[in-house]
C-alpha cells in the first residue's frame, strides 16, 4: 500500500515537472512555424532532372521569389524547375511556375497566363523594376541562356532577354538588381558558377561508390556586372568596372557595409575566397575580401561559400556578413568592425559548432519574434544522395536551422522549439523570407531538390509590436533598391537596407520589416534614398505597413 502510495506521488510529481517544463518552453518560444504548402494550394515539385549519371548541375536545386508582380499588396510566388538531363524523362517537361497570391492564404498556379513556365535547367531568379514602370521585373538564371522577364503590368510577362542584352549562356546562379553608380536605374550582378559540359562529364567516387564531383574538378568562371543604359538594354561592364576575378560564384547581396552611401558587393565563392567589391563611387570596384578578413574561414581555409547576406545583427549601425558553407566547415558570421574590417565570431556568437554538421544553402537575417534583434535562419540538405553508403554519420535529407539573438552577440539554436515545420528534414536549398499573409511577421519559403517546397508559416511573431515599410524610388530608383532605413523606438535603432537577390538563389520581400518589441510606436523612421535624399517621419504608429514615397515622407501615415 505505501508503494502503491509512493508511484502515485512519483507519477504526479513526474507530470507536474513534466507540465511546467512544458509550459516554461511554450513561453519562452511563443512562435510557432506551420508547414502550411499543401492548405496554401500550392502543388509546385523540384525535378533535378536525373537520370543516374550524376551530372554536376543536379544537386544544386534551384531557387524561389517572394514579390508582388500583381501590385495588390500581398507577396505571390515564383518557383525555378530544373530540366530533363540526358537518359531522363518525365510525364510533362519540368517548368519555372508562378502562383498568385488569394489574399486568403491560398495561392493560384498563373504560369500559363503569365507567360513565365521557362523550360531550361534553372538555379535563380531575382526581381527588381530596372525600367522604372512600377512593376517589378524577374530574372531567372541558368544553365543555359539566362532570361528577362519584362512585368507588362497586365498579370502578364515578355521574354525580353535578347532584346536587353543579358542573355549569357555560363552557368549562372545567384543574381541581383542595384543602382551601384547611383544614375536612377537598376544594373544588374550575375553569380556565375563553373564551367561545365554534359558531354564531359567526370566520374568521381568515395571508398568506391559513385558520387557527385566536388567543384574543385572544375574551372570556375568570372561573374557578370551589367549596367543599365536607361533604354530597355544593358551593357557589360565587368571588365571596366573591376569585377573580372576569377570565382566560383554562388551567393550574391549588395550592402553598403562601409556606410559612405552606395552599395558594396559580397560574392560567396565555393572552395576559392569569397569576393567584398567596395564601390570606389565612380562606376569601379576594388576587391577587398582578403583586408576586410572576409575571403576565408578563421582558419584561413577557403570554404565551400553557398548562400550569403548582410545584416545588422547586433544593431550597431553597420552590416555584418553571415555566409553558409558546406558540412564540417560551419556557418561564418563576420561581424563589422566600423572600419572597413570584419572580424570572425562564427564560434564565439555560438553558431560554429550547431553548424557544423549540417550542409547549408540559403540563410538570411532575420527578426522572426518581432523582438528588434535579427535572428538567422539556414536551410540544410546534403548533396550525395547516397551519402549513408560511404559516410555512417552523414544524412541525405537534414533539418533546417533558426538561431534566435540573444541580444548579447551570441545565438541560440531553437530549431527543435519552434514549431513542427522546423523539424522536418529535406534536402533544402534557397529560402526567401516574407510576410505572405500580411500579419505582422515574417514567413519562411524552402526550396528542395527532387521535392515540394515548404511554406512555413509564422504563427505568433505578431505578438511583438512592427513596422513593416514599402519603399517607392522617384529620383532614385522605382523600388528604391539601396535605400537604407533606419527605425528608432525607445532609444533603440535598427537599420535594413532594400535589396533584391541575396540567400541562396533566392528572392525576399523587399519591403523592410522592423519588429519593436512592446513599443507601441516608433519615434522617427529616417530614410537615405540612394539619391542622397535623406528623409525623417517622426511618431509613426507600430502595427502597420506604410509607403514612403521619395520626397513626401510628411505624407505617411502615422
Amino acid at each position: 500500500m505505501q508503494i502503491k502510495d509512493y508511484l502515485k506521488t512519483f507519477v504526479f510529481g513526474f507530470f507536474l515537472i513534466l507540465l511546467f517544463v512544458l509550459e516554461g518552453k511554450s513561453q519562452e518560444n511563443p512562435v510557432q512555424f506551420v508547414e502550411v504548402t499543401q492548405d496554401a494550394k500550392i502543388t509546385f515539385r523540384h525535378n533535378d532532372g536525373s537520370s543516374g549519371q550524376k551530372y554536376y548541375l543536379e544537386p544544386t536545386g534551384a531557387g524561389a521569389a517572394f514579390f508582388d508582380y500583381d501590385n495588390d499588396g500581398d507577396l505571390d510566388i515564383y518557383f525555378v524547375n530544373g530540366a530533363n538531363l540526358p537518359g531522363a524523362t518525365s510525364e510533362k517537361p519540368p517548368r519555372n511556375a508562378l502562383y498568385r497570391n488569394n489574399s486568403d492564404g491560398t495561392f493560384t498556379d498563373v504560369t500559363d497566363i503569365a507567360g513565365v513556365g521557362d523550360t531550361k535547367y534553372g538555379f535563380g531568379c531575382c526581381v527588381g523594376d530596372y525600367n522604372n514602370d512600377g512593376n517589378q521585373d524577374l530574372y531567372i538564371t541558368n544553365f543555359e541562356a539566362n532570361v528577362l522577364y519584362h512585368n507588362n503590368g497586365d498579370g502578364t510577362f515578355s521574354d525580353v532577354t535578347e532584346k536587353a542584352g543579358v542573355g549569357d549562356e555560363r552557368w549562372g546562379s545567384c543574381c541581383a538588381f542595384a543602382d551601384y553608380d547611383n544614375d536612377g536605374d537598376l544594373d544588374l550582378f550575375v553569380a556565375n558558377y563553373v564551367v561545365f559540359q554534359l558531354e564531359n562529364n567526370p566520374l568521381c567516387s568515395s571508398k568506391g561508390i559513385r558520387v557527385y564531383c566536388g567543384p574543385e574538378t572544375y574551372q570556375g568562371v568570372p561573374d557578370i556586372l551589367y549596367r543599365n543604359n536607361g533604354d530597355g538594354t544593358f551593357t557589360d561592364v565587368t571588365k571596366s568596372a573591376g569585377l573580372s576575378d576569377m570565382g566560383k560564384g554562388f551567393g550574391a547581396v549588395w550592402g553598403d557595409y562601409d556606410n559612405d552611401g552606395d552599395l558594396d558587393l559580397f560574392v560567396a565563392n565555393d572552395t576559392t575566397p569569397n569576393f567584398l567589391y567596395r564601390n570606389n563611387s565612380n562606376g569601379t570596384f576594388t576587391e577587398m575580401a582578403m583586408m576586410a578578413g572576409v575571403a576565408l574561414s578563421e582558419s584561413g581555409m577557403a570554404f565551400n561559400g553557398m548562400g550569403a547576406n548582410f545584416g545588422d545583427y547586433d544593431n550597431d549601425g553597420y552590416l555584418d556578413i553571415i555566409v553558409t558553407n558546406f558540412q564540417d566547415q560551419t556557418t561564418n558570421l563576420y561581424r563589422n568592425t566600423h572600419d572597413g574590417f570584419f572580424f570572425d565570431v562564427t564560434f564565439t556568437s555560438g553558431i560554429g559548432e550547431q553548424t557544423l554538421p549540417y550542409l547549408e544553402w540559403g540563410v538570411d537575417f532575420f527578426d522572426f519574434d518581432n523582438d528588434g534583434d535579427l535572428d538567422i535562419f539556414t536551410a540544410n540538405g546534403h548533396v550525395d544522395n547516397n551519402i549513408e553508403q560511404f559516410d555512417p554519420i552523414g544524412t541525405y535529407n537534414q533539418q533546417n536551422q533558426l538561431f534566435r539573438n540573444n541580444g548579447d552577440g551570441t545565438f541560440a539554436d531553437i530549431s527543435n522549439m519552434a514549431g513542427p515545420g522546423l523539424l522536418i528534414k529535406r534536402v533544402s536549398r534557397g529560402a526567401a523570407f516574407g510576410d505572405y499573409d500580411n500579419d505582422g511577421d515574417i514567413d519562411i519559403l524552402v526550396t528542395n531538390v527532387n521535392q515540394p517546397p515548404n511554406l512555413l508559416r509564422n504563427d505568433g511573431g505578431n505578438q511583438n509590436n512592427w513596422l513593416m515599410i514599402k519603399t517607392v524610388g522617384v529620383k532614385s530608383n522605382r523600388d528604391g533598391i539601396g535605400a537604407r532605413i533606419t527605425v528608432s523606438a525607445n532609444g533603440k535603432r535598427q537599420i535594413r537596407e532594400i535589396k533584391s537577390g541575396s540567400s541562396f538563389l533566392c528572392q525576399s520581400d523587399m519591403r523592410a520589416f522592423f519588429g519593436l518589441g512592446k513599443d507601441a510606436a516608433v519615434d522617427f523612421v529616417e530614410i537615405r534614398w540612394p539619391s542622397g535624399m535623406v528623409e525623417k517621419v517622426e511618431n509613426v504608429k507600430a502595427n502597420q505597413i506604410i509607403t514612403i514615397v521619395e520626397g513626401q515622407a510628411n505624407n505617411v501615415n502615422k
